[in-house]
Parts: C-alpha cells; sequence; structure tokens
C-alpha cells in the first residue's frame, strides 16, 4: 500500500482523506496557504508544507509548489480532493512524469469528460441518451443561430470546460444570440481560459440525477445507485439525497445499465460520477465528474462503502475490490451544505471567526466539515464550511433527523444558511418533492 499520501487540497475534503488515510495505515502531508496554516488537515496530518499566499493561483492551483511539497516529503501519491486541480489533465499527466501516483482518473479520461462537447460525443458513442443541440463547438452567433433554429428555442450556450453554472446562457429568442454569446465567452475565458461554446435544448424543468460509479483498469465497473441532487441555486446544489423521490424502479434499472455500460466502455478507473438531467421519465446525459463528489457521503451512508478508501485502492492496485452484488443501499440520506453567506442578502458571503461551535451528533448523523471555535473563515476561497447529513430508514425519517440536527448545530460569530436549509426541509414543496433545478430561482422562498 501507499506509504504517504499528499493532500492537495484545503479544508473538510483535505481533513475528510486523512481520516481514511489514518485508518489504512498511511502517512499523510497536508499542504496550505498562508491563509490556512491553523486548519484541521494541518494540525491531523503528519506532515504540513506551506505551498503559498491566500491567491489559489498562487497555492492550491499551483502544480510546481504541490509537486515540491510530495517531493519533499516523499510521498508517493496525490489525492486531489474535489474542485482546485481534481479535473486537471495536466496535473494528472506531471504526477505520472514525476512518478508520483495521482488518486484519480487517467489524464486522457480526464481530458475526455473535462470537454463537455468531447463527452456528449462519447456518450452518444455509447448510446447514452443527450440532449439535442449541437455536434461540437460552435464557430460563431451565426452557426448558434441556425443550430437554435433546428433544435428550437429555448436553447443554453455552455462553456465546454465549464461547471458551476459559469460561461452558461439561456437564449429565448433569436435576438438574445448575440449578446448571450458575447457574455458567456467573456466569463468561461475569464473563468476556464477556455471560451468555447456549445448549444443544447433548454430543459424547462429537470431533475439533476447523479450516479455514483467505481471503475478498474480489468473493465470491472460497479454502481452505488443514484443521487438526487436537484435543491439548488444557480446551477449550485445546496442539498443532496439518495435515492431519487422521483425515479421509478424500471427508469433506475435502465439508467443503471446505460451507465455502467458505458463507463465500461471508455475503460475508467476510479471512482466517479455520471451526471444526468430528468424529466417526464426521461433522462438525458449532463457531464461526467472524474473525481470524488462534495456529496459523497450520502452514499456512503446508505451503502456503508468508503468512497475515499476505495479510491486510494483502485489506485494502488489497480483493481476495485467492489462486486455489484455486494451493494446493497439501505434506507434515505439527506445532505446539506452549510455555507458561510446570508440568504436573506442575496447570499452574501459572511466570513468572520467563529464564536461559540456546537456541531450536532447522534443516531445516523455525519458532520464533515473542518470548522472549530475560533476557526477564521475567509473571503479568499469557497463559501462551504460543512456538510450534514443524516440517513433514516425513509425520506420522512431522514428529513426529521436532518431538522433534529440543524436545531443542534449552533454556529456563532458569521452568519450561515443553516437558516435557509431549516425553511427548505419544511417547505411543502420539498416534503411532496414537487420541485425541479428552477426551484429556487424561480420562486421566492425566502
Amino acid at each position: 500500500m501507499f506509504k504517504k499520501i499528499l493532500i492537495a487540497n484545503r479544508g473538510e475534503i483535505a481533513l475528510r482523506v486523512i481520516r481514511t488515510c489514518k485508518e489504512m495505515g498511511i502517512k499523510t502531508v497536508a499542504v496550505y496557504s498562508t491563509a490556512d496554516k491553523d486548519s484541521l488537515p494541518v494540525r491531523f496530518a503528519d506532515e504540513a508544507v506551506c505551498i503559498g499566499p491566500p491567491s489559489s493561483a498562487k497555492s492550491y492551483l499551483s502544480i510546481p509548489s504541490i509537486i515540491a511539497a510530495a517531493e519533499i516529503t516523499n510521498a508517493d501519491a496525490i489525492h486531489p480532493g474535489y474542485g482546485f486541480l481534481s479535473e486537471n489533465e495536466k496535473f494528472s499527466r506531471v504526477c505520472q512524469e514525476h512518478n508520483i501516483k495521482f488518486i484519480g482518473a487517467l489524464p486522457e479520461q480526464i481530458a475526455g469528460m473535462g470537454d463537455k462537447a468531447t463527452a456528449k460525443a462519447t456518450m452518444k458513442k455509447a448510446g447514452v441518451p443527450c440532449i439535442p443541440g449541437s455536434k461540437g463547438l460552435l464557430k460563431d452567433t451565426q452557426e448558434a443561430k441556425q443550430k437554435a433554429k433546428e433544435v428550437k428555442y429555448p436553447v443554453i450556450l455552455k462553456a465546454t470546460a465549464g461547471g458551476g453554472g459559469k460561461g452558461m446562457r439561456i437564449v429565448w429568442k433569436e435576438d438574445e444570440i448575440e449578446a448571450a454569446w458575447d457574455s458567456a465567452k467573456q466569463e468561461s475565458a475569464a473563468a476556464f481560459g477556455n471560451d468555447g461554446l456549445y448549444m443544447e435544448k433548454f430543459i424547462q424543468e429537470p431533475r439533476h440525477i447523479e450516479i455514483q460509479v467505481a471503475g478498474d483498469q480489468f473493465g470491472n465497473v460497479c454502481h452505488l445507485s443514484e443521487r438526487d441532487c436537484s435543491v439548488q441555486r444557480r446551477h449550485q446544489k445546496l442539498i443532496e439525497e439518495t435515492p431519487s423521490p422521483v425515479l421509478t424502479d424500471e427508469i433506475r434499472k435502465d439508467l443503471f445499465e446505460r451507465t455502467v455500460n458505458m463507463v465500461s466502455k471508455i475503460g475508467y478507473e476510479g471512482a466517479g460520477t455520471v451526471e444526468f438531467i430528468y424529466e417526464d421519465g426521461k433522462f438525458y446525459f449532463l457531464e461526467m465528474n472524474t473525481r470524488v463528489q462534495v456529496e459523497h457521503p450520502v452514499t456512503e451512508m446508505v451503502t456503508g462503502i468508503d468512497i475515499i478508501k476505495e479510491q486510494i485502492w483502485i489506485a494502488y492496485t489497480g483493481e476495485t475490490a467492489l462486486k455489484q452484488s455486494d451493494i446493497n443501499p439501505r434506507g434515505h440520506a439527506i445532505e446539506c451544505r452549510i455555507n458561510a453567506e446570508d440568504a436573506s442578502k442575496n447570499f452574501q458571503p459572511s466570513p468572520g471567526t467563529i464564536g461559540m461551535c456546537h456541531q450536532p451528533s447522534g443516531f445516523r448523523t455525519r458532520v464533515d466539515g473542518a470548522i472549530f471555535q475560533g476557526y477564521k473563515v475567509t473571503p479568499y476561497y469557497d463559501s462551504m464550511i460543512c456538510k450534514v447529513i443524516t440517513q433514516g430508514r425513509n425520506r420522512t425519517e431522514a428529513i426529521q433527523r436532518m431538522n433534529r440536527s440543524l436545531d443542534e448545530f449552533v454556529i456563532e460569530g458569521i452568519t450561515t444558511t443553516i437558516p435557509l436549509h431549516k425553511i427548505l426541509l419544511n417547505h411543502k414543496k420539498f416534503i411532496e418533492s414537487d420541485f425541479n433545478v428552477g426551484w429556487l430561482d424561480n420562486e421566492k422562498v425566502i
């Protein structure tokens, strides 16, 4: 097994990886910016290396700094977590060149799935339904207008290197194309260094369904059931759950079979997630994330499988330890992302120092985070500070347990989205699962 793993990330996911490594008897190295010098990952890792100032570009996104940290500490593998360099083809390749195992997908798989237009073409070849749209990148606004006439409005322009809702523009009629084109190109270039755009038919009331998968170099692939991530604000997930309350057993079976077949055909190695949008009994491929997801704990709660451990095992042995027949999800799990934001003020960020901090616990309750009394929430990184996950025998019990857990959660000194989650969990539409990804953007809930 690996002797030492460097975690090229920060916050809760860095601590999450450290915990699994400790259980496996693997030494860990935390890397940190000067803003994170007092963080829990730094405290609990066996070693810690400062890699730069608060700026992500000069620290957590600095490939030379991270490789140097791995070399001076003799780490034989790097776990990238999610975000930052987790889906960076160049980083995966540089790790190979330095004889350091990248715990994630192969460079060519990251490249193939990271470019959304290429990924869509790959899925079509594998027989996975895709949203009608352009076959590849659009050359100019004239081609965009022509394709929109074929697909029929409304359509959506999307950044080929996109994610998190950036570089996306909905177009309802032809005279909006040029402004949307310019705006999407500028945003995608600034966010991803790539201004390529493609077009899809805009599905107006979809659910967001994703399938957790694990594959190895011998062609073995299994799924760990689905997650429903339809409670979103501006394409940012807020609440995730498993199983989806809207899928029938027939649709679920078809979705699993097509996903496993596709992942096997592309020879995918490691843990990954295939995302779909679902509407009126039909599902369409959205994207594949070649990394662990923020919401992976809900799957772990119902399956009892440590996905991080499985990632590490596949990276070391080349083979998955999982068999489909051994995966039997039990009950229902829900995750609430807790952000340092004021939902009543248009989700204004709320940096500051946490005063009192009492985290919930109890039966089938889990908190993934790296916060504590005195922790400084800085403005430099993503506003998510932790996640609360609960499991119940059914969806109703999972909601009840989450309500109890959020009532127990006390964070003083900053404003968080805990009050928002209480509103959402007790909203009639959430309880009856009568919502789609546009719910919070189109309806005044708070």
